[in-house]
């Protein structure tokens, strides 16, 4: 029985690390359709914050959020945020910035 709890938990764990790789990828992908819009210079993407959660659509899901940085002048970095639901993209906060 031990042995069984013990394969069920190591599965859950493989599991949540799978989606979360998959949700990082996502977020980078968001990010640089920002970065794109934004005509600025992606420098990075990370996550800032990971929970289970009820999402929106009543369902249990991931909830994320991740900071990445960018320059629109080569020289300054900002940092916005991005407020994922699995990889379903929420808002973002972008903050004032140089365009140039």
């Amino acid at each position: 029985m031990a042995t069984l709890w013990i394969l069920i938990l190591t599965g859950a764990v493989i599991a949540f690390f799978w989606f979360s790789r998959q949700f990082a990828e996502s977020a980078k992908q968001h990010a640089e359709r920002q970065a794109e819009r934004l005509q600025v210079q992606l420098l990075s993407v990370a996550c800032q914050k990971r929970r289970l959660g009820i999402l929106r659509n009543g369902k249990p899901g991931i909830k994320s959020q991740f900071m990445f940085e960018f320059s629109s002048d080569g020289e300054s970095v900002y940092q916005g945020v991005l407020y994922l639901e699995n990889s379903h993209l929420l808002k973002s906060d972008i903050p004032p910035h140089r365009i140039g």
